[in-house]
């Protein structure tokens, strides 16, 4: 796979591989809503959110490779957004970072956000690990605030200003920088 990654938007043919990788249990366990989705449910869905402008529906590839799904939704004016992401179940090792760049790198260049936040289940150790690598900041804790399967969960809210990701990029590209 390359170094660089693309991002477009979801279409009605991405669907059903949209919707696979959602309904994959490893993928679903991490999700706030985590009943299985149907095909009818899903396209609904997307009918709602390919309409609204506040919001961008993303496939992200490596080459002619799919990486995962990402979504954009602005949550108040001025460029701040909310972002959700999934890796495809079976993508290799090292996906999930590229995707990140990519959408990142979508969100602050071609989107033009000042703003990216994040949530995570205080469970899901890798999403709160990747917000951490991907330079968000810890903005506070949501004390049992989603109920799942009859029980109630923490949300740790992360957030990526447009400058702390360009600084972070900055780091990146220099000489012996650690990634």
């Amino acid at each position: 796979m390359s170094d660089a990654c693309t991002v477009r938007a979801l279409t009605d043919a991405d669907l059903r591989m949209v919707l696979d990788w959602r309904n994959h249990p490893a993928v679903r366990s991490c999700m706030l809503t985590q009943h299985e989705i149907s095909l009818e449910e899903h396209r609904n869905w997307f009918v709602r959110v390919k309409e609204d402008k506040t919001r961008q529906q993303l496939i992200v590839l490596d080459g002619a490779h799919t990486l995962g799904f990402v979504q954009f939704k602005q949550v108040c004016q001025g460029g701040i957004a909310d972002w959700g992401f999934y890796v495809r179940p079976d993508a290799p090792k090292g996906s999930g970072k590229k995707l990140g760049q990519a959408a990142l790198a979508y969100a602050f260049n071609a989107l033009g956000l000042h703003k990216v936040c994040g949530q995570a289940i205080e469970t899901n150790v890798a999403s709160v690990a990747f917000h951490r690598k991907l330079s968000f900041a810890e903005e506070g804790r949501l004390r049992e605030q989603q109920c799942i399967a009859n029980q109630y969960y923490t949300l740790i809210c992360f957030g990526l200003l447009a400058k702390d990701w360009q600084e972070s990029q900055l780091k990146q590209d220099q000489p012996n920088a650690s990634n």
